[in-house]
């Protein structure tokens, strides 16, 4: 079983991923940000990097992907590959800092990608307004996240809106501005709950 954690940069998706790991026994799949060769550099010049990063990244997706569709094991994914084209590449394209060469290349890359492999099981998507989203990215201290504009977050903000009301497959969204999961137990139990009702059956929502 395939289970993705969708959400904007802050949202907690690293977070949530581990603890459910623990939680459930489930394998955990992180993306890959520590090791990104292009990230300090496209913070710093976002339409030189673009198309670097995204194809990076895509590459990176694809092969856990691919890993994760050979699997037997139940297992839990940090950012799916969904988002990073129909959030950050459509972002950056409207934003000016993707050519339509380079668009066009790219999205023929991905079509031809998921020819091979089929969407998560469950889409767990965090859902945070851009007030709570800085406080989180604040909070870390990443230093190449420091230049990140407000106008970027709430861009991404609105594409994960509008692809989550048009996501085809199994979602269950929740709201984490009030929650607090990685220090209040009854916060992560409240998640818990909503994931072994769609998984598993257990306390049926009304």
């Amino acid at each position: 079983m395939h289970i993705g954690i969708a959400g904007n940069i802050g949202s907690g998706k690293t977070t949530l991923t581990r603890m459910l790991s623990e939680h459930y026994g489930w394998i955990p799949k992180y993306e890959s940000v520590t090791y990104n060769p292009y990230l300090e550099d496209y913070y710093k010049d976002i339409r030189r990097w673009s198309f670097n990063l995204e194809v990076y990244f895509l590459q990176q997706r694809f092969k856990d992907v691919l890993e994760i569709a050979g699997s037997s094991d139940v297992i839990i994914q940090d950012r799916t590959i969904f988002e990073g084209v129909y959030i950050f590449v459509a972002n950056n394209k409207a934003m000016g800092n993707l050519s339509d060469r380079d668009y066009e290349t790219y999205m023929s890359l991905f079509r031809l990608m998921m020819s091979l492999v089929k969407a998560p099981d469950l889409l767990i998507y965090l859902r945070s307004s851009v007030p709570h989203l800085v406080s989180q990215i604040q909070k870390r201290g990443r230093e190449y996240e420091k230049s990140i504009e407000i106008e970027y977050l709430e861009g991404l903000n609105e594409r994960y809106e509008k692809w989550i009301a048009e996501y085809p497959g199994k979602v269950l969204a929740i709201d984490a501005d009030g929650l607090d999961f990685q220090n209040r137990p009854e916060d992560f139990a409240h998640i818990t709950d909503m994931i072994d009702s769609e998984l598993f059956g257990l306390f049926p929502q009304e």
